[in-house]
């Protein structure tokens, strides 16, 4: 098996972890623990913030350390934790406060592994394979997502969220196992560790003065910013104000994950047709269609508004799955080797970092303003993000530019 091959499967048991956890969680916080609205809302809030408070450090210690044995350790971690739920919970000794701990652990572990992961690939990938190589690692996260959170509900809904958890330990000790076999010490060697500060302003001057990283973490940010006001209002108005069962809601949203899978079959065939920068820039586009087409709903009632809904969340998940192979390829093939993963980790805190504000304002604009009115907020938002994007170089670019030690040579 090649060295991508394992990391592909490391990958999807890493991610499938993940998913199984996520889903397993507020479950186990509802149906176990009796949990209110309120407490969900600060367990989602305590299971967010290791993106923001970790990433910076997961960048510098990518750029550091082996990266395959920062993956195997980190799922490695994973694992012990997953494990240690169910002998909580049967011994009667799990509340809220240590399952929020717990998921702020967990959330941890993802960091370093999908930092040092996005490092770790140009160390085993040519540079003209990374589109490929790249989509697919993303088709085994979008598998990951389009099928845990329903392994986990048919797990809990069979036996226990706690054994949801355990299944989710054994994936995780099985992407330890494929880290760490023979084939995967393929790291590039320490060449320099400057001291932390000067190694997080290196890679933040970096993205900044780049336009074309600028441009991508300024439209990640507004993508998500845009995406979280959508999120926090959704539920309530597919139930409240379309009369939505929350079987159509769970399908509805579950329309994403079969986008993104199809998206990363097809990405490819789009990559070899396309130039890079029409690629990346159809994620942009597509989000603003299918932001429109669930604005569209806010109009239609019934069976449109349902139709309305699937055609928008297949959208969000296949637009967006290019926009995430195009854009990961093109950092990974112009950032110098030595800074992979600090301009991994600001692009993650770019990103990530627009959610809880995101969430915020979406349930704000809700509550004083009617549910309506934060979707289409929502809709502004992705129009705002494609302007971004079409008014950077990106529209321009035909293949992948030089590196950049590549340009400081020449």
């Amino acid at each position: 098996m090649t060295p991508l091959n394992r990391l592909s499967f490391a990958n999807l048991a890493a991610n499938g972890a993940e998913q199984l956890a996520m889903a397993a969680i507020p479950l186990m916080a509802a149906l176990a623990l009796g949990a209110t609205a309120g407490d969900m809302g600060a367990l989602s809030a305590v299971q967010t913030l290791p993106f923001l408070l970790f990433s910076l450090v997961a960048g510098i210690w990518a750029d550091r350390l082996p990266r395959h044995l920062l993956m195997a350790g980190s799922e490695a971690a994973r694992a012990l934790l997953l494990a240690l739920v169910p002998l909580l919970a049967f011994a009667g000794w799990l509340d809220l406060v240590s399952l929020a701990l717990l998921g702020f652990a967990l959330s941890a572990c993802t960091v370093m592994f999908n930092v040092a992961a996005q490092a770790y690939l140009p160390a085993i990938v040519a540079r003209d394979g990374l589109a490929a190589a790249n989509a697919r690692i993303e088709f085994t996260r979008a598998a990951a997502v389009f099928l845990g959170p329903g392994i986990a509900g048919a797990i809990a809904g069979w036996t226990s969220p706690a054994w949801a958890l355990a299944v989710s330990a054994i994936t995780s000790a099985a992407a330890v196992l494929l880290m760490l076999s023979p084939g995967m010490r393929r790291d590039l060697p320490v060449i320099e560790r400057p001291p932390i500060r000067r190694a997080l302003a290196e890679g933040l001057v970096l993205v900044w003065r780049h336009p074309l990283l600028r441009a991508i973490a300024a439209c990640a940010m507004a993508w998500n910013f845009s995406w979280f006001v959508l999120m926090a209002v959704f539920v309530l108005f597919a139930v409240n104000t379309l009369g939505l069962t929350p079987a159509q809601t769970g399908i509805a949203l579950g329309a994403q994950g079969l986008g993104m899978l199809l998206a990363a079959l097809a990405a490819p065939a789009i990559h070899a047709r396309l130039r890079l920068g029409v690629m990346i820039i159809l994620g942009p586009a597509t989000s603003l269609f299918a932001a429109l087409a669930i604005g569209a709903s806010t109009l239609l009632r019934g069976e449109a508004a349902f139709v309305m809904l699937l055609v928008g969340f297949f959208l969000f998940g296949f637009g967006p799955m290019l926009w995430t192979i195009g854009q990961t390829s093109l950092r990974q093939a112009i950032v110098p080797l030595r800074l992979i993963g600090r301009v991994s980790a600001i692009q993650q805190v770019a990103t990530l970092g627009m959610r809880p504000l995101g969430a915020l304002v979406g349930g704000a604009v809700g509550e004083r303003f009617g549910l309506e009115a934060a979707i289409w907020l929502a809709v502004i938002g992705y129009g705002v993000q494609l302007a971004v994007i079409l008014l950077s170089q990106m529209p321009a670019l035909t293949v992948l530019p030089p590196a950049m030690e590549e340009e400081a040579t020449a």
